[in-house]
């Protein structure tokens, strides 16, 4: 565990919920005078289809919902929370329940609250006025059950805030995606592709909701983007002009305060441009609080670049004569690569090992196509397809990810994946038939079901039914760890059957065979956890610093 302090940040990106004081949150609130603000009147057609003029929520055969809603700001927002009002109060439930989790003090929560009033005070100020109405609307249908900690519209502001810090915390392993992007000769057909994993993790019910927003706005272009309910901000999609966006971590440093989130400027991207050379240009106008990596595809360019932001400075990782790009969790431009943070992260972190792996799987695939590049994104194995153990970060399929998507710019598909993770079938979509023949006053699926992705095999699989089963006994094993109890040796006999490659579980069976000062033991699962592959230097160097202290205690 890490000290006090930090362990209050390691919260911050769930505690960010907990807002300001109301009566000064209040003034800024958009301005919404020039707007119709008629609640919409929804019709419910089924537990899983609902319609209100030409806006429609469905939740398709594998699960996902599509939403598809048009307007401007106020109707778009007004008409997203009507029609996803159930899904805005489970997800909040499942926000809140998280804080208590991580802090149950309630002296805790209160100053929590103090520094994030403080923290968030200039955040509406970042925000273009176009995004706070479209917010503002959405929160007119959150619950009221904690207004008790901030008003509707301002939760919903700093929600958005939520991903920018977790991604300030990423040595807390709370991210690790993974992108890739193929053109000319390295793609099948010549034309663009990309793919990319969404690793952001909360909790397996974090993502049970998942929704393909089509959205149809008044100004700017017409657009898809994966989300969650209540997230008005863009963190993978794909324009009707062929434009796409998705964003990797970099590594940051806790930021004092918070300025424009990484989504809303990617929403702002995804909305207002159509090619490399204006994503960029909407880039530099807007100030964020973190660093990040956005990818940039283009039809129009038929190629994709990395725009790499932080709080200090902006660059373009565009390699010339080339005919692919990588991204995980690190910088690669001139601006950023030889900076001490961006070393220390490519030294510490799983970032490295996940792009050296995209590079293999890249040069073994000479052409990569929309099943290839599942394939890639569903990748369980290390470099030269060692074992990893199940849910190693090391890997590109973490077993975690909030969605895997595929990106075809030219023709307009895109695939998005089904539960769970990236495992499930890859649903096609094309966008330009979505824009064009929307039919009014009916909730219809948009996929085209001959051009879905199969599902992974390995869901079939005793191996996958294990690590679920290991996902329960791994978070067993914490608490009695925590709690410092005594455990059967057939739990941990079992536990470690269960994901056997997987250095953590004789890392934590190490350290309780510490705590109860059985050494010998200790030693031996200490020792087993060296011989897997280990994510991180640090917590190798952790595991030798158990042993050299072992190797004092046994002599």
């Amino acid at each position: 565990m890490k000290n006090r302090i930090t362990y209050l940040f390691t919260i911050g990106f769930l505690g960010i919920l907990i807002s300001c004081g109301t009566a000064k949150s209040k003034k800024h609130q958009p301005d919404i005078s020039n707007y119709n603000a008629e609640k919409p009147i929804v019709t419910k057609l089924s537990d899983s289809s609902f319609i209100s003029g030409n806006n429609s929520l469905l939740k398709n055969k594998q699960g996902i919902w599509e939403l598809y809603v048009e307007g401007d700001p106020l109707e778009i927002g007004l008409n997203t929370g009507a029609l996803s009002d159930s899904l805005l109060h489970r997800q909040q439930q499942i926000f809140f329940s998280k804080i208590k989790d991580f802090v149950p003090s309630k002296f805790e929560q209160k100053m929590l609250r103090y520094f994030l009033k403080w923290y968030n005070r200039k955040l509406y100020s970042n925000v273009p006025e176009e995004y706070q109405t479209e917010i503002f609307g959405v929160s007119q249908y959150t619950s009221h059950d904690f207004d008790n900690i901030a008003p509707q519209y301002q939760r919903g502001l700093y929600l958005h805030a939520a991903h920018d810090i977790g991604h300030a915390l990423q040595d807390l392993a709370l991210v690790g995606c993974s992108s890739f992007a193929a053109w000319n000769e390295k793609s099948e057909d010549g034309n663009l592709i990309l793919g990319r994993n969404f690793d952001f993790y909360v909790n397996d019910a974090f993502a049970e909701n998942k929704i393909i927003a089509f959205i149809k706005p008044k100004q700017g272009h017409n657009f898809m983007m994966v989300s969650w309910p209540g997230m008005i901000g863009a963190v993978s999609g794909m324009n009707q002009q062929g434009l796409t966006v998705t964003i990797n971590a970099a590594k940051s440093e806790i930021p004092l305060s918070a300025k424009t989130p990484i989504s809303i400027l990617t929403r702002e991207i995804l909305q207002h441009a159509a090619t490399i050379e204006e994503a960029v240009s909407i880039a530099k106008k807007r100030k964020v609080f973190v660093s990040e990596s956005i990818m940039v595809g283009s039809a129009q360019d038929n190629k994709a670049v990395l725009i790499e932001v932080s709080p200090k400075k902006i660059d373009i990782y565009d390699v010339p004569n080339s005919n692919q790009l990588i991204c995980s969790n690190h910088f690669q431009s001139d601006a950023f690569k030889n900076d001490e943070r961006n070393k220390t992260q490519i030294a510490n972190s799983h970032s490295e090992y996940r792009f050296e792996k995209m590079q293999e799987l890249l040069a073994k695939n000479k052409k990569i196509n929309p099943q290839i590049a599942s394939e890639i994104l569903r990748n369980k194995e290390g470099l030269n397809d060692i074992p990893l153990g199940f849910g190693n970060e090391k890997a590109l399929n973490q077993l975690l990810a909030h969605h895997g998507i595929i990106f075809k710019p030219k023709e307009k598909l895109v695939w998005v994946s089904a539960n769970p993770y990236q495992l499930g079938e890859f649903v096609c979509y094309n966008l330009d038939s979505i824009f064009k023949g929307k039919p009014s006053n009916k909730a219809i699926s948009f996929e085209l079901e001959n051009l879905n992705i199969a599902k992974d095999p390995f869901i079939k699989t005793e191996a996958f039914q294990n690590f679920k089963k290991f996902k329960a006994e791994n978070h067993q094993m914490d608490l009695y760890l925590k709690k410092k109890e005594t455990v059967s040796p057939e739990f941990i006999q079992h536990y470690q059957s269960l994901n056997p490659d997987y250095w953590v579980v004789y890392y934590k069976a190490g350290l309780y065979f510490y705590q109860k000062k059985q050494f010998r033991a200790a030693q031996t699962n200490f020792e087993k956890a060296l011989t897997k592959e280990i994510t991180t230097a640090p917590e190798k160097a952790k595991i030798e610093k158990y042993l050299k202290k072992l190797k004092r205690k046994l002599q």
